[in-house]
């Protein structure tokens, strides 16, 4: 659990200098957080139903006598607070919770403290701190490790120091020492007075009782830092996550896992040849102003999608979305073998899942999805660029000539335009991926001087 003045915002935490959760800008960080804190919960809570069970087992085996029914009532109500604790517990500061885990260490503390209600027994009281019963406070302690922060584990120690150590000293206060024990004690053993008073059953051994709740403090401590320290390393990998995600927006899988492996490869500026690929709707603004907003959004997402997916299935990088449109790249952020290959394989691919899309259009009675794709292969810059805000971006003239290209598919009433040089790229990667296109010469492309042959597919 958080500490108490902690709250978690709707943008997500983070750990603090303390290895508190903190709020931040960062949902995944969040979503870690409370699928930590569920997971840490639901094995908790199991732990202590498996170890009530084998502790209801062990009683029996260790006081074969019908009055441990009284215990086993104490441990189905611990069981039940466990319960309890597994449907209130969140992520954040939750009193209820922290208010449960109390009553977990105050009960258990009354039930070792006081004798057993159903034991027709004269011991006197000092007899229940010889049982050895503290050390189930223990199952306790390593219990909630599993699911709360460092400060509540040391505030379980803390507490548990308070409540022994309080009940000890009100039970020693009021209790009636039984004298003729204590004589029978120090006779049997006058020889050696300390044996004797060490063996008097009203002698609560107070000085025992103070080491009891000090090493438990320490174990506690021991074990919150321990837990601060577990929590650090999982905001680290909730940041490892959350880089891969966003990672996951621009490259395919497989260049993730590739890019995961280096460190800091984006922020490396560099020079290579790349395919630059253009591709958006045509007409889009006239077929957008005669509908609902809502209705145009979820045309862009049916096509967004699309043609995202199958900028992925061909390895490339999806370097941002422009409206009705998006640009790709491949052989970034690393040159393949076939780079133009993959973006031609990737043209192709839009226009047949644009294809199969205008069919399930027309079946619903909704017009058909024009679109214009231009390819281009040649030499761009590579990295970050930004100030507190980074963003991978590839620039240069091939990414200016790809753009024109894909404009230049409405004079030519094509679907797909691809430069000369792409297409003496595919030839040289022995790619068998040119059928359809038709040579199209002394084409003028602005911020080009002079004229290109480009090759169109209808």
């Amino acid at each position: 659990m958080s500490k108490p003045n902690t709250k978690l915002s709707a943008k997500g935490v983070a750990l603090d200098r303390f290895g508190d959760p903190q709020t931040v800008d960062n949902k995944y960080t969040e979503m870690a957080l409370a699928r930590h804190k569920a997971e840490g919960l639901v094995l908790a809570v199991r732990a202590r139903w498996l170890a009530l069970a084998i502790v209801a087992v062990l009683i029996v085996a260790v006081n074969p006598f019908w009055e441990v029914v009284y215990y086993h009532f104490i441990l189905a109500l611990l069981a039940l607070n466990g319960w309890v604790i597994l449907r209130i517990g969140r992520v954040g500061r939750s009193r209820a919770e922290l208010a449960a885990v109390f009553v977990d260490l105050a009960l258990l503390t009354i039930t070792m403290i006081l004798p057993n209600p159903l034991t027709e027994s004269d011991l006197p009281v000092a007899m229940q701190f010889r049982l050895g019963n503290f050390s189930y406070f223990y199952i306790f302690l390593a219990a909630g490790t599993m699911a709360y922060s460092w400060r509540t584990v040391i505030g379980i120690g803390v507490w548990t120091a308070v409540l022994w150590s309080v009940g000890t000293g009100v039970t020693w206060w009021l209790s009636t020492p039984n004298q003729g024990f204590g004589r029978a004690a120090l006779d049997a053993y006058a020889p050696i007075a300390q044996l004797g008073g060490f063996l008097d059953p009203n002698n609560f051994l107070l000085a025992l009782r103070l080491q009891e709740v000090v090493i438990f403090v320490i174990v506690a401590v021991i074990l919150g830092i321990s837990v601060r320290r577990f929590n650090v390393l999982l905001m680290n990998n909730a940041e490892l996550e959350r880089e891969r995600a966003n990672l996951s927006r621009y490259f395919s899988p497989n260049i993730i896992e590739e890019l995961s492996h280096n460190d800091e490869p984006l922020k490396q500026t560099r020079t290579h040849n790349v395919a630059v690929l253009f591709i958006d709707i045509v007409d889009f603004t006239g077929f957008a102003a005669k509908r609902d907003p809502c209705e145009v959004i979820e045309l862009l997402r049916g096509f967004h999608g699309r043609v995202g997916a199958e900028v992925f299935r061909f390895d490339g990088t999806l370097d941002k979305y422009l409206g009705d449109g998006l640009m790709a790249t491949f052989g970034t952020p690393f040159v393949g073998e076939n780079d133009a290959a993959r973006g031609l394989g990737c043209a192709r691919a839009m226009a047949a899942s644009i294809d199969v899309w205008n069919k399930e259009r027309q079946a619903a009675g909704e017009p058909v999805i024009n679109i214009g794709i231009g390819l281009h292969y040649g030499p761009v810059v590579l990295g970050d660029i930004g100030a507190n805000r980074l963003e991978f971006a590839v620039i240069g003239n091939t990414v200016n000539v790809s753009s024109r290209l894909e404009a230049l598919t409405r004079s030519l009433k094509v679907r797909v335009v691809i430069s000369d040089a792409l297409r003496d790229q595919v030839l040289r990667e022995a790619a068998p991926m040119l059928e359809g296109f038709e040579r199209i010469p002394d084409q003028t492309i602005r911020g080009v001087p002079e004229k290109l042959t480009v090759w169109g597919m209808k």
